[in-house]
């Protein structure tokens, strides 16, 4: 078993409310050059959930379940950033208002830019949702270390979930990790570069149909585990040959350049000290119990 720090890091409440949806511009250009307009970030989204594909929907950087920020007004705020910073994948999500006051979700992730923290709830809370809801998160996991392994970070990661992903520890000091896909680092886009780590994500690029298609990235759900190969995020995105950074899958996959299906950094080792396995299964609604995979009006 992975020995923690888990007993000495400090739940936090943070509070915030439902996004609302954004329209980005009278059309947006694609990739390839061609105009479009589509429903994008923000808002409820009644029908697409942590399970679902990142791929084939009518929409650009598309976001499951509920979209939630502190200031829409200020989303670089220091308050709006530490509502995105405390909140981590797995953690409590509680609605303080509203027809569906007291129902409890979970946060998947955060989507840098927009600056949302995304968060999952059952079906017939969604319905019951306003675009007026207060919603209270129990931030917890940033701060997170593993005891024996030094050369690995961790960032945006309830412990609760950390024990369930069936993280194998070797002899040699390396820790194999389930993931649904694994990465090159070649095709990282929007993202790489940026210093903060604990808030927001990076996009996988999809626009080398071939490349996509090899590394079966088309086949990608929201909220699966992945591996990013060469990359290192232990203190910013940054290409290093030999790291691996393991993230969580948090938005669709979009049609501007430099974009694709966003992920926030979980896991980090700028040495080899990170295996990444094959697991199909490694998706934080199975693992969890949330997204397509929570029982019906479980709430």
């Amino acid at each position: 078993m992975l020995r923690t720090n888990e007993k000495r890091l400090v739940k936090i409440a943070v509070q915030g409310k439902v996004a609302n949806a954004a329209q980005w511009g009278a059309f947006e250009v694609s990739h390839l050059g061609k105009a479009f307009i589509l429903p994008s970030t923000g808002g409820i989204t009644y029908n697409v959930k942590i399970g679902d594909p990142a791929f084939g929907w009518a929409g650009d950087h598309i976001e499951p379940g509920v979209s939630a920020i502190l200031s829409e007004s200020n989303r670089s705020s220091k308050a709006n950033m530490g509502f995105n910073f405390l909140s981590c994948a797995g953690n409590k999500a509680r609605l303080l208002s509203g027809e569906a006051k007291g129902k409890t979700g979970m946060v998947a992730g955060h989507h840098g830019g927009v600056e949302h923290v995304i968060i999952d709830f059952d079906q017939q809370t969604l319905n019951k949702m306003s675009m007026d809801d207060k919603i209270l998160i129990e931030g917890y996991g940033q701060g997170l270390e593993l005891a024996d392994h030094p050369d690995i970070k961790i960032y945006n990661l309830d412990p609760a979930v950390l024990k369930k992903m069936k993280i194998k520890e070797n002899r040699d000091g390396t820790l194999e990790i389930p993931v649904t896909t694994i990465v090159p680092g070649s095709i990282m886009g929007s993202g790489v570069g940026s210093l903060d780590v604990s808030t927001g994500d990076y996009d996988i690029m999809t626009h080398d149909q071939s490349v996509v298609k090899k590394h079966n990235i088309d086949k990608i759900c929201f909220g699966d585990f992945v591996a990013i190969m060469d990359h290192d995020n232990s203190y910013g995105r940054a290409y290093r040959k030999g790291a691996v950074t393991i993230g969580i899958v948090i938005h669709s996959d979009c049609l501007l350049a430099g974009h694709g299906p966003g992920v926030t950094t979980l896991i980090t080792s700028a040495k080899s000290k990170i295996k990444p396995v094959i697991d199909p299964k490694a998706n934080l609604g199975c693992l969890m119990g949330v997204g397509k995979y929570r029982k019906k009006n479980r709430g």
